[in-house]
């Protein structure tokens, strides 16, 4: 029986991207992702329906789409679904369904390293326009990332409890 899992999706990111490390020193980062269908009813309604989709990326791609993209970037994200499911500390069993991203592709101009969150500002810095990040093979990620990862929000796209359920994959 054959079978296909893979995604293609263009939208606007609906949050700022996190970035989180396991404890193996692999980077992994977090955003929404808001895509919208435009469509005209029997009666000639012109209506639209939003899409909000969570987007998980590894390694160098996930310190890239942190570093460049902010809440608004627009990117094409190549992936597949993915299911997951964990406990949490209270003993309540989640799951969910998510894009795993094998690759984004900045659409947009991104922010500078640093770069204030404007709007309006336009930045020369970065990657050019259009540029593409993809995923690595877990064997060719460098495990020099920080130590400390940035400490998440009670909102974080990425739990502890969710990190704990990534770490058991990673093994």
């Amino acid at each position: 029986m054959a079978s296909l899992n893979k995604v293609f999706l263009i939208g606007n990111l609906t949050r700022d991207p996190e970035l989180r490390y396991v404890p193996s020193g692999t980077a992994v980062g977090a955003f929404g992702m808001a895509t919208n269908r435009n469509f005209v009813t029997q009666s000639g309604e012109k209506k639209q329906e939003t899409c909000f989709i969570r987007i998980v990326v590894w390694g160098k791609q996930a310190e890239a789409c942190n570093q460049y993209l902010k809440k608004g970037s627009l990117v094409f994200v190549e992936g597949r679904l993915q299911f997951r499911s964990w406990t949490t500390q209270d003993g309540q069993k989640k799951s969910t369904i998510e894009v795993r991203a094998d690759r984004v592709q900045f659409l947009g101009r991104p922010r500078a390293a640093g770069q204030a969150s404007d709007a309006g500002q336009a930045s020369d810095a970065g990657p050019d326009h259009l540029d593409t990040y993809q995923d690595e093979d877990s064997s060719g990620i460098s495990s020099g990332a920080p130590a400390n990862p940035k400490k998440n929000s009670e909102d974080s796209f990425l739990s502890d409890d969710i990190n704990s359920q990534i770490d058991e994959n990673m093994t």
